[in-house]
C-alpha cells in the first residue's frame, strides 16, 4: 500500500462578513478587498459565482499551459470565458458551468486535448468534478 503525501503549497485566508447581500471580504494580504452584493440584484459589488468564474478560469488558463509545455506546444493566443450559473431546483440551489475556451492558433483535435487533459491537473476542475454540470467549449 502506497501512501500518498501532500504538501500545502499556499492557503488563501479569506475573512467575509455580511454574505451575499451588502456583504465584504479582505484576503489577510490584503490583495483581495471586495463588496458583496446578490448576484442579478442591486449593488455594486461582485458576488461568489463571479469569484469562482474568475479563479476557476484563471487557474484553467495555467493547466492549459502545463499541458501544452508537456506536449511541446506553442500556444500564444488563450482566453476563457467562464459561465457560473447558480440554479434553484426543488432540491434547493446548486451550481454549473461551462468553459468556453479560445485557442485560435491551435488545431482544434488539439486544443480539445490539451483541454481535456488541462481538466485532469486543475485544482478547481478536480474539485467539482461530478459535483456539479461541467461543460467545455472550443470556440
Amino acid at each position: 500500500m502506497t501512501k500518498s503525501t501532500t504538501k500545502t503549497v499556499y492557503t488563501a485566508k479569506v475573512h467575509t462578513v455580511g454574505g451575499r447581500e451588502k456583504g465584504e471580504a479582505r484576503s489577510s494580504d490584503g490583495r483581495l478587498d471586495v463588496r458583496l452584493s446578490v448576484p442579478g440584484g442591486p449593488g455594486t459589488g461582485t458576488n461568489p459565482e463571479q469569484l469562482l468564474a474568475a479563479g476557476w478560469s484563471a487557474c484553467f488558463e495555467g493547466a492549459i499551459m502545463l499541458v501544452a509545455r508537456e506536449k511541446k506546444v506553442r500556444i500564444e493566443h488563450l482566453a476563457i470565458d467562464a459561465e457560473i450559473d447558480l440554479n434553484l431546483g426543488s432540491d434547493g440551489y446548486s451550481l454549473s458551468a461551462r468553459l468556453n475556451v479560445s485557442l485560435p492558433d491551435i488545431d482544434r483535435k488539439l486544443a480539445q486535448e490539451l483541454v481535456d487533459g488541462a481538466h485532469e491537473v486543475c485544482p478547481y476542475s478536480k474539485a467539482l468534478k461530478g459535483k456539479i454540470g461541467i461543460a467545455t467549449t472550443i470556440v
